[in-house]
């Protein structure tokens, strides 16, 4: 008889201790099985095994040994390293800064709308920090993988000054030219939302930022110029309440933005695990969006980029930080 028995992948010292507790008592030659040692081992719940369910005696017991040890042995390393890895394991994922030097990026390698490039530097901690060069200048730009990817998976923290004017860029160009997830931390800006920078100024976006500060210091963010997602061209968004508790001001906010479907993307943004928003690259009604255009400019594949905004908006000193900056392709 072969019964199916629900057993976790998340094996714990207890757990493990457990399972060689009874296989001690399979050395010494009680009458058990393998379900029994299994059934004890019940609060572990998750993935399903075929177990048999005859009984076994002294001749059998060290067979039984073997197979609990080897159970052990094969399960344990799996389910450890799943464990201990976020996002649902670390299977595909390339670091794309190794936290201490500006390694595998580089700046636009021409004068842009926004500048020569910017100032980047990297801080302790593992932290990239841009600002515009001199600060106060006006003179900003963008950092940019050496690698180009396609459909991808990527995943960062954020720490933005308050009226700093920053973006993520995906499939960019070294021109610029690309889908911009908006980092636009200022009164009338946006986080999480889309830009079409240099293929259009297309926004979409269902509200933007207004703050209230004390001392000089941010205290407090509200919504204005709330619209509904179809409205502004977007396959779906959060709500401005749920972006509100989901932004953490002061402190770092972890992004994650997958791009899929090859010439004409469907780019979803989350927050602090909150969805922000879908933009679907081939149906999106958004002003000023031309598909053919866009998809013309930019192709299948492109950089990862960090922006600096350009022009005399950005307060002088003001920096956008990054840091565990990671992608899997898909």
């Amino acid at each position: 008889m072969i019964e199916r028995l629900a057993v976790s992948r998340r094996v714990d010292h207890t757990g493990r201790a457990i399972c060689l507790h009874l296989a001690l008592r399979l050395r010494r030659g009680c009458v058990i099985g393998m379900r029994f040692l299994l059934l004890q081992t019940k609060q572990l719940k998750g993935a399903s095994l075929m177990v048999p369910t005859m009984k076994c005696r002294r001749p059998y017991a060290n067979l039984y040994l073997v197979v609990a040890a080897m159970w052990l042995l094969i399960m344990t390393p799996t389910i450890e390293t799943e464990a201990a890895q976020p996002d649902g394991g670390s299977k595909g994922w390339i670091e794309l800064f190794d936290g201490k030097t500006l390694r595998g990026w580089h700046k636009n390698p021409e004068k842009i709308g926004h500048g020569t490039g910017g100032n980047w530097s990297v801080e302790p901690d593992g932290v990239i920090a841009g600002e515009q060069d001199p600060p106060g200048s006006g003179n900003g730009g963008i950092l940019l993988t050496d690698r180009k990817f396609g459909d991808f998976e990527l995943s960062l923290e954020m720490l933005p000054n308050w009226g700093s004017d920053s973006g993520i860029f995906l499939r960019s160009t070294d021109k610029g030219q690309c889908i911009q997830m908006m980092v636009d931390y200022y009164n009338g800006g946006s986080i999480g939302h889309f830009y079409g920078e240099a293929t259009g100024g297309w926004g979409a976006r269902t509200f933007s930022l207004e703050g209230e500060e004390k001392d000089g210091k941010l205290v407090r963010l509200r919504t204005v110029r709330e619209q509904r997602p179809q409205e502004v061209g977007l396959a779906d968004s959060c709500t401005p309440e749920e972006w509100l508790k989901a932004w953490k001001i002061g402190e770092w906010n972890k992004a994650r933005i997958r791009i899929e479907g090859g010439r004409y993307p469907v780019i979803t943004t989350y927050i602090n695990g909150v969805k922000m928003g879908a933009f679907d690259a081939a149906n999106s009604t958004a002003e000023g969006y031309d598909k053919e255009k866009v998809a013309e400019l930019l192709g299948e594949k492109g950089s990862i980029a960090l922006q600096v905004h350009g022009g005399g908006s950005y307060p002088p000193g003001a920096k956008c930080r990054y840091r565990n900056i990671r992608i899997r392709e898909l």
